[in-house]
């Protein structure tokens, strides 16, 4: 199953005013952006905490009112945050809201600090992978519309039912974020419909491997799952933009500053089209841009008037 080259932009509700990032989603959906998605967290992330931070459920429900076309979600809620029966009937009410336009994006969590302050359970690793397979399993029974049961060592849920079941059928599209080869592609070939992560490509066609080995365990064509990648943008010039990148590159400890530029979509028309050809080589179809402040709308802009014609011909 083939799967269309798609373009996002991820904003983040941290240090920054609701009508500016209202005004980015209106925008970036009339330049034309397949799917637009904030994240899900309550203290912000890479940056001093102690900033303000606006609830990610209570803003994709108002940005979801206020855009009519593009598809919207969170990237991606944390699973440690809510009971999975709840997030059920949050996501199926969002879907009627958005008239069945919900990517429904959840992941194991990872912010300590979060989960220490406001008192919620952070389990070890294994215990969040293993919750989140639950959760995966609790969702899609919710979503039937049939009394659903569950006794498993996170979540026990006894003849619940959702209703109304979401707008589209059979849910909305599940997106699980993460690439731990054992455990969480396991998961990721089993529950998800779209898969997220970030990472070079030559990295990620070997993660692709590994999802299709567990898929091959559950019996599942893992093709139809939609391969997204989240990465920062800088699409344009100014003195501005090249310190904010100069900055970013020098940031990613991790790499080289010569890989932290492949991971980046940066450079001219034709290096952004090399770069969605690499990445879709590898697998992926789906790209998703952060939009952490600083902001650059007219890059954003530029992208989808310039490359992204382009890059679905």
């Amino acid at each position: 199953m083939s799967h269309p080259i798609r373009f996002g932009i991820q904003t983040s509700q941290q240090n920054v005013e609701w009508g500016s990032m209202l005004d980015l989603w209106k925008k970036a959906e009339g330049w034309g952006y397949d799917s637009l998605w904030n994240f899900d967290h309550f203290y912000p992330i890479f940056v001093d905490p102690n900033g303000p931070c606006l609830e990610g459920w209570t803003t994709l429900a108002a940005l979801g009112q206020a855009t009519s076309r593009v598809r919207i979600g969170h990237l991606v809620n944390g699973n440690t945050y809510r009971n999975p029966c709840v997030l059920a009937k949050m996501a199926a009410t969002l879907d009627h809201v958005t008239n069945g336009r919900l990517n429904l994006g959840i992941g194991a969590g990872w912010f300590e600090l979060e989960h220490d302050a406001f008192g919620l359970d952070f389990k070890t690793v294994r215990g969040r992978l293993d919750a989140l397979d639950e959760a995966c399993r609790i969702l899609k029974g919710m979503f039937t519309g049939e009394p659903f049961s569950l006794k498993g060592k996170h979540y026990t849920v006894d003849n619940a039912r959702g209703l109304p079941v979401p707008v589209q059928k059979p849910h909305p599209p599940i997106m699980i974020g993460g690439s731990g080869e054992k455990i969480l592609l396991r998961i990721v070939a089993e529950h998800a419909d779209m898969w997220n992560t970030s990472g070079d490509a030559d990295r990620l066609a070997h993660v692709l491997d590994g999802i299709r080995r567990h898929g091959d365990a559950v019996g599942r064509d893992t093709e139809q799952i939609e391969k997204t990648v989240m990465m920062p943008m800088c699409y344009g010039g100014g003195a501005e933009r090249e310190k904010f990148m100069t900055q970013l590159i020098a940031g990613m400890q991790q790499c080289t500053p010569d890989e932290a530029r492949r991971r980046i979509m940066m450079g001219s028309k034709d290096e952004c089209l090399e770069t969605v050809a690499r990445y879709g080589k590898a697998g992926v179809t789906h790209f998703i841009f952060m939009a952490f402040q600083p902001v650059f709308p007219d890059g954003l802009q530029a992208f989808a008037e310039d490359v992204a014609p382009a890059a679905r011909a």
